[in-house]
């Protein structure tokens, strides 16, 4: 499998140069007190790892349920399962960091709660329903960001206890409604969904972080964001989601999504690629 994840690095990387500006741009702007060497240190190790994840990508719509648990190890799952226990369902918060396809299938087969994975539907309908239906043969409901208030209020209704997988460092498409904060050093929109759910629910938030042991093996770890949400102020869920974030980026930013336009919002509007606003109302 890995074979092929070198040659897409090298088809990729070197003679494609597949979004090099996005991504040599961020890590300068995010890193501006590194030198050259360490920035394209990182450059071409972020590659060789976006190589390894298009193949698990492909290979977790066919992998069995043995292979992916032997793939993506859970630490301290009694973290989540207490809730369970306690018949409430969970937010989950992370990130496009470390391998997140193998969360989506992972949830309708290593929690005890009903799994949902929410992520922004795809532009081909056809490829869309295909990958849908290999995400969710576990187990796991794979519902769009659109449609999810409808999906949560339902299950809370029938008090069916969830795991919500939330991944929260996506670009809003709306600046006016969005959180800001300063994120590995620039001014930073963020989804607050998240937190959203946490407050008119009072879900409890939990953190997790996963972590590369070997090529292709990861662990995942939870930690707690908040148990109590309306005990705490406005926004202070979606910020230290922020500041935890930041930080294991800022150890090892090779398993971050940095070719992904990240900041391409301002507080008036849209950045284009031409590099003119377009003004978004509020």
């Amino acid at each position: 499998m890995y074979v092929i994840s070198d040659i897409i690095y090298f088809i990729v990387y070197r003679l494609v140069g597949y979004r090099r500006r996005v991504v040599r741009d961020n890590l300068a702007a995010c890193f501006p007190d590194k030198d050259i060497d360490w920035l394209r240190d990182i450059e071409k190790r972020f590659y060789r790892y976006l190589a390894d994840i298009a193949v698990e990508f492909v290979y977790n719509l066919f992998a069995s349920p043995q292979n992916i648990k032997s793939r993506y190890r859970i630490v301290n799952r009694q973290l989540v399962d207490r809730y369970y226990e306690r018949g409430q369902t969970v937010i989950l918060m992370s990130a496009h960091y470390g391998n997140w396809e193998y969360m989506v299938s992972s949830l309708g087969m290593q929690f005890l709660h009903h799994g949902i994975g929410v992520g922004k539907p795809l532009d081909d309908k056809s490829v869309a329903t295909f990958i849908t239906r290999r995400r969710t043969r576990f187990g796991t409901q794979v519902v769009d960001q659109t449609d999810v208030r409808r999906h949560v209020a339902f299950f809370d209704r029938y008090h069916v206890p969830c795991v919500l997988m939330m991944l929260s460092d996506q670009s809003p498409s709306n600046p006016h409604k969005s959180y800001w904060t300063q994120f590995l050093g620039r001014d930073t929109a963020f989804l607050y969904g998240a937190e959203y759910f946490a407050r008119k629910y009072n879900y409890p938030v939990l953190y997790y972080h996963v972590s590369r042991t070997s090529r292709g093996h990861y662990e995942l770890t939870f930690s707690t964001l908040c148990e109590h949400p309306l005990q705490v102020p406005q926004y202070s869920i979606v910020e230290q989601y922020v500041r935890t974030l930041e930080q294991h980026i800022v150890e090892q930013p090779e398993y971050w999504l940095w070719s992904h336009r990240r900041w391409k919002l301002t507080h008036e509007g849209r950045i284009l690629k031409d590099g003119t606003i377009k003004i978004i109302k509020p």
